[in-house]
């Protein structure tokens, strides 16, 4: 329930049927350099993941390699912010976007199918979770 300042009582709280409440976390700072890293080869280049993994919620933070191609096509949904550098977004069916520094795509479960490619590289945050899913 929610509480209603104009009543003084609590209202429904409206709960989508497919997904479940988002829990609850408590305030944390994240020093990126103390979160363990792993290493994934793309079809060129290499991506490095300090990954922070929470109930229902995925923080990353990806190093993307000079030439860094995925080697998938991706259809999970994610937020994506461009710390550094520039990232080319291709779209299974040809379609191709740009991220610059301080740009940010989101997109949901399904929606597209798409993987990452870098010239010069780039530096990402990455947040998915069930709450992107449909």
């Amino acid at each position: 329930m929610l509480f209603s300042p104009q009543s003084g009582r609590g209202i429904p709280q409206f709960q989508h049927p497919k997904i479940n409440p988002m829990p609850h976390y408590p305030y944390q700072v994240i020093d990126w350099s103390t979160v363990p890293f792993t290493q994934h080869q793309g079809e060129t280049g290499l991506a490095v993941w300090h990954t922070l993994q929470l109930e229902g919620l995925r923080i990353r933070r990806v190093d993307y390699s000079a030439g860094y191609l995925a080697d998938h096509w991706c259809r999970k949904g994610h937020i994506v912010h461009c710390l550094e550098g520039e990232l080319e977004t291709q779209m299974e069916n040809g379609e191709i976007f740009h991220l610059k520094t301080g740009m940010t795509y989101v997109v949901s479960d399904e929606l597209s199918s798409h993987r990452s490619h870098t010239k010069e590289g780039a530096r990402l945050l990455i947040i998915d979770g069930a709450f992107l899913g449909i």
